[in-house]
């Protein structure tokens, strides 16, 4: 039987450790760092589907990650083999069960839905099929046992092509006739009617630093502080911030509940950023983040060479084992 002296004393050494491993990783910032809790690795099915070629099954790339030795995937909810804006009917359940049982198969865990809505729109009629829209895929995540769907705070469309918008790097102009200060209202009116759904579901919402609003830590951050509930959360992308994304990303840390990491092998399909993520995993461990960094492969390579490298890259950073 352990003393209530050999506990302490235990405790003071461990915290010894930490304390040990923290200096050392501030002096050699290359060093992988050491977090407080497990740090798990996803693929995002996104990293193997960029919207321009053959929808790749989510049943693959379930399949790939197990060969990968990654813990979870991440689902892009527009890659599945159900209509994304149709009702969720029993067929398309029973294919949620499906998915869930090969899931489970091959030893993986579902770990986020990563879905798409607008809440920037001045027709109230239009935010409420958009409050709709995210109710369905909160159910749809319930179905799946996925604990977490990634939420989009919408812009003003005033840029229609995406691909201008990248072009734009992501900047475009408010709405005529409309201020930004509607836009975070709207976006912070739907988002509070899609809580009580989350908390019926335990289905964490995680805001992205996407496009529009959430394209600044200020934006996000505006959001996430004027709603401040347990079901509503900050999703980083480390690929989202264009310009000194580090201290952007510092910025968010604090609330941020899961990562998608960005990379970019054979150059990206809008922009191509060159992100350290020994530095990036510096600043997650700080803030005493825990759980998933999920693979978001956005590069022109192919993934089946591009995605293990990720992966490799990110133990490497992360101090993860192989």
């Amino acid at each position: 039987m352990n003393t209530p002296t050999q506990l302490n004393r235990r405790h003071f050494l461990g915290l010894g450790a930490v304390a040990t491993a923290a200096l050392t990783a501030q002096a050699n910032p290359s060093t992988p760092p050491a977090f407080a809790k497990r740090i798990k690795l996803g693929i995002a099915s996104y990293s193997y589907w960029h919207f321009r070629t053959a929808r790749v099954p989510i049943e693959t790339v379930i399949d790939k990650a197990a060969e990968l030795g990654v813990e979870g995937v991440d689902i892009l909810h527009r890659q599945m083999d159900i209509g994304e804006k149709d009702p969720l009917t029993a067929e398309g359940r029973q294919y949620l069960q499906n998915l869930k049982r090969h899931a489970f198969r091959g030893g993986i865990d579902l770990i986020c839905l990563s879905i798409h809505q607008d809440f920037v729109d001045p027709n109230p009629e239009y935010r409420a099929q958009q409050i709709a829209h995210t109710h369905k895929c909160i159910e749809i995540a319930y179905e799946l046992g996925v604990p977490c769907i990634r939420l989009n705070s919408g812009r003003w469309n005033t840029i229609a092509s995406f691909d201008d918008l990248m072009t734009a790097r992501g900047e475009e102009p408010v709405l005529d006739g409309y201020q930004e200060d509607d836009g975070f209202k709207w976006c912070i009116d739907s988002i509070e009617k899609c809580l009580p759904k989350a908390a019926q579901c335990g289905v964490v919402l995680a805001l992205e630093n996407h496009w529009g609003l959430t394209r600044t830590p200020a934006g996000l951050l505006r959001i996430t502080d004027a709603i401040r509930s347990p079901w509503l959360g900050i999703l980083m992308d480390t690929g989202n911030f264009l310009e000194d994304p580090y201290d952007k990303l510092e910025q968010i840390a604090a609330r941020t509940l899961f990562v998608q990491a960005k990379t970019y092998y054979g150059r990206g399909e809008w922009y191509t950023l060159d992100l350290d993520y020994t530095r990036i995993a510096h600043i997650l461990a700080q803030a005493n983040y825990s759980g998933y960094v999920s693979l978001e492969m956005e590069g022109k390579e192919d993934p089946d060479t591009a995605v293990p490298k990720s992966i490799a890259m990110l133990r490497r950073a992360f101090g993860i084992p192989s």
